[in-house]
């Protein structure tokens, strides 16, 4: 197990919907926790390096609604 953290930014602020998205992401398998800064507009996600990689976790984020940049 190698955990990494990663850090995205987004543009617009996740709504309800999106979060509830995002809540979704909390049960992936190797995703270990997700932390907001709401004044960086960015995301730290812990994810397990040996099951997905980056792109991986940065679908799942885009699938979730949250607008990535």
């Amino acid at each position: 197990m190698t955990n990494v953290e990663i850090t995205y930014n987004y543009g617009i602020s996740p709504d309800e919907a999106v979060m509830r998205g995002i809540d979704n992401i909390r049960e992936v398998y190797g995703i270990y926790r997700l932390r907001f800064n709401e004044q960086l507009r960015s995301v730290a996600i812990e994810y397990d390096a040996t099951r997905m990689n980056a792109a991986t976790v940065a679908s799942l984020l885009r699938r979730a609604g949250l607008d990535l940049t």
